[in-house]
């Protein structure tokens, strides 16, 4: 199956000049979403994940589901203000502007292996601040996966994502 078939492309959404890569139109076909779903799970099901972090809002949609086939627990890294309980903040720049997310300080510890995942990737700037919340906590092995690439954007905090060798499935 060719996924990236499976994605529909928004032009200048949110704004002007961006290409939105939609993949909502991936999760409503079963086979392709449990062929995302089993492809991470099969790169990473040797590897010892404890935890896999999920990063708001559509990483949350492949976290859990890839979570429950690791036997791992999964923990949501969200927009700033959404958790409950006492947090670490990290702030990061998008590919049009800039946001915080947060992690509940309790969430990670250094015993931990996790599996950052996102659908996409773009400037790496979420990834990163993942990335840095989980050192904050002394998380020492971190994976990563990712649905999409968007590999024409290239920055430095990409390049540090990439040097973990992550999973990606589709590159634009």
């Amino acid at each position: 199956m060719n996924l990236k078939k499976e994605i529909r492309e928004i032009p200048d959404f949110p704004k002007e000049g961006i290409s939105f890569k939609d993949i909502t139109t991936l999760l409503k076909n079963k086979e392709a979403f449990n062929m995302v779903v089993d492809s991470i799970v099969d790169e990473f099901k040797d590897k010892s994940i404890t935890k896999v972090v999920g990063l708001e809002s559509r990483g949350f949609i492949f976290g859990g589901a890839i979570a429950s086939k690791l036997n791992a627990g999964f923990v949501p890294i969200r927009k700033k203000g959404k958790l409950p309980a006492k947090v670490l903040t990290e702030t990061y720049e998008l590919e049009y502007g800039e946001d915080s997310v947060e992690i509940h300080e309790d969430a990670l510890g250094e015993q931990d292996v996790i599996l950052i995942h996102d659908d996409l990737l773009a400037t790496g700037g979420t990834a990163y601040a993942a990335l840095s919340l989980a050192k904050k906590v002394g998380v020492k092995r971190t994976y990563f996966s990712f649905v999409c690439d968007l590999e024409f954007i290239d920055t430095p905090k990409k390049k540090e994502i990439r040097s973990f060798d992550p999973q990606i499935l589709i590159k634009y």
